[in-house]
């Protein structure tokens, strides 16, 4: 499976953190994620990540072509609901695309875990 995986910079540490309690998983499947992101999977965690830009900076938009194409599976997107985004006119784009093309997406750690657990 294609597996993109985004966070906004409240929750790029528990994103790190579930990513890494879901190694074995991850590891299984082609991942793909926004710079910074994609940078500290690779770091912190040591899985190979293709890297689009910085979701401000139009990676959300990259993304949103790929699910648009037919090519990605799944979307992890832990964003910050308590925290006004400037960019948040991409992040609906990327959610609505999402739905037009029936990828999932999980935008909270709970709809995240349940993803997983189906992945075993």
């Amino acid at each position: 499976m294609n597996i993109s995986l985004i966070a906004h910079d409240k929750k790029k540490n528990d994103l790190i953190e579930f990513v890494k309690r879901y190694k074995n998983v991850f590891e299984k499947h082609k991942l793909f994620a926004t710079g910074t992101t994609g940078k500290r999977i690779q770091e912190e965690i040591g899985l190979d990540v293709y890297r689009f830009l910085s979701g401000p900076l139009g990676g959300d938009q990259q993304i949103g072509g790929r699910i648009a194409e037919g090519n990605m599976d799944l979307i992890i997107f832990l964003r910050d609901p308590l925290t006004s985004q400037p960019h948040e006119p991409d992040v609906a784009a990327l959610i609505r695309v999402c739905d037009v093309h029936h990828v999932p997406i999980a935008t909270n750690l709970g709809s995240a875990e349940v993803f997983l657990k189906a992945l075993k």
